[in-house]
């Protein structure tokens, strides 16, 4: 039977590959009679008839298709496919049953405590998709409403670096890279995104740039959730705020643990304990994250935007240090001396920093004799570049400070 099926689909693939998609359909259909429950054949299905200009028949045909994608634990999958109910003109009474049907399977259920804040996200359930399942029911049914379907050829740019980011997006289907450019005009491949990967959710918290281009490697089906829409719904759900910033907050401190050497001693169960103590905080061009002379609170990590630390020495006299770019750390200085901030830190642009706290950094990482000493041999060399600094008079006055 199983080798049937196959040799059916083949066909359908090759009927549909031809322009035959009256013929197409219905060996999808013929499937469908033996395999009822098979999503990938409900979606064909769907797109074939919404391809043959009948949309009542394809609303119909997507209900299905995400009724048989949540049944096989894909929720992005049946998301999209409900998502498409509005552009076919369905009412939107199914639109929302059919969502419901999705936020029984896939949201937090009723005696899940909601979300006060970013520090009280539950974790991901089974099967789940971040943000969506992390949120009440009635929530994910508003979130899963103001989600678009977007396709992509290959070779066309889902976000450009460098352009103002306003939305995030889900991989449903292809394949995508992840460019950035280098000096002298050139791009580099610096990853992937595959089906089930979110980028661009930096987007949602945090106006500013895009940090690297995404480009279609072959045709790709995304979900799109804008910063407006997101907002819109946060309105009436105010856990959906908490729960964005703690996705964010989650993937960038685990890419910074996964990426910097500094943490590549920890365990993993270190670095999940450690992860749910860093905050995530937004700043304001202008903003003094340290205050030379006052008691160091915290360690930070420079997620977005640029910093530049300065010493003031009398007569107002600034002199510049070396300038603070993402992924740079600071503030580990006064907590391993236990001593004042020995420089003041201000925010050049609006960006984003993960703080950690002092009891947190003490807790976490001068507990580990490893990490101390590789912290100490770091505050040690940005000491001696302080000198540095101080002996080659580079004076920063007030009308340089970029603020």
């Amino acid at each position: 039977m199983a080798h049937t099926h196959r040799a059916d689909r083949q066909r359908a693939v090759q009927l549909a590959s031809e322009g035959k998609l009256e013929e197409a359909l219905a060996e999808y259909q013929g499937v469908l009679k033996d395999a009822p429950d098979d999503a990938e054949v409900h979606q064909k299905v769907a797109e074939l008839l919404e391809w043959l200009s009948r949309p009542v028949d394809a609303a119909a045909a997507y209900q299905q298709a995400a009724l048989a994608w949540a049944k096989a634990g894909q929720p992005l999958r049946a998301v999209a496919a409900c998502v498409a109910l509005p552009r076919l003109g369905a009412a939107h009474a199914a639109l929302v049953r059919t969502a419901r049907v999705l936020a029984e399977r896939f949201a937090l259920r009723p005696e899940a405590p909601l979300p006060a804040d970013a520090a009280h996200v539950p974790e991901l359930v089974a099967g789940g998709a971040p943000i969506l399942s992390q949120v009440s029911r009635d929530a994910f049914v508003a979130l899963l409403e103001s989600l678009q379907v977007r396709a992509f050829f290959p070779g066309q740019a889902v976000v450009e670096e460098g352009a103002p980011g306003a939305s995030m997006f889900a991989m449903v289907e292809g394949r995508a890279d992840v460019v950035r450019a280098l000096e002298g005009g050139q791009r580099q491949s610096v990853g992937a995104v595959a089906p089930g990967d979110f980028f661009g959710e930096l987007a949602l918290i945090s106006e500013g740039p895009r940090l690297a281009s995404v480009v279609a490697a072959e045709r790709a089906v995304l979900l799109e959730l804008t910063r407006a829409s997101m907002e819109a719904v946060a309105s009436r759900h105010p856990e959906v705020t908490a729960v964005v910033d703690a996705f964010y907050r989650r993937r960038m401190v685990e890419n910074l643990l996964r990426s910097n050497p500094l943490f590549n001693q920890l365990t993993p169960a270190q670095k999940a304990a450690v992860s749910r103590d860093f905050e995530l905080r937004t700043v304001a061009a202008g903003e003094a994250l340290l205050t030379q002379g006052q008691p160091g609170d915290a360690f930070y990590v420079l997620l977005r935007g640029r910093c530049t630390p300065w010493l003031e020495q009398l007569h107002g006299r600034r002199v510049a240090l070396s300038e603070l770019r993402e992924g740079d750390v600071f503030g580990e200085i006064s907590l391993l001396l236990d001593k004042p901030v020995s420089a003041t830190v201000r925010a050049d642009v609006a960006g984003v920093v993960l703080r950690l706290e002092r009891a947190a950094f003490q807790k976490h990482l001068l507990s580990q004799p490893g990490l101390k000493g590789q912290l100490m041999r770091m505050g040690t060399e940005r000491l001696q570049r302080t000198a540095q600094a101080l002996a080659s008079g580079r004076v920063l006055h007030e009308g340089d400070l970029r603020v």
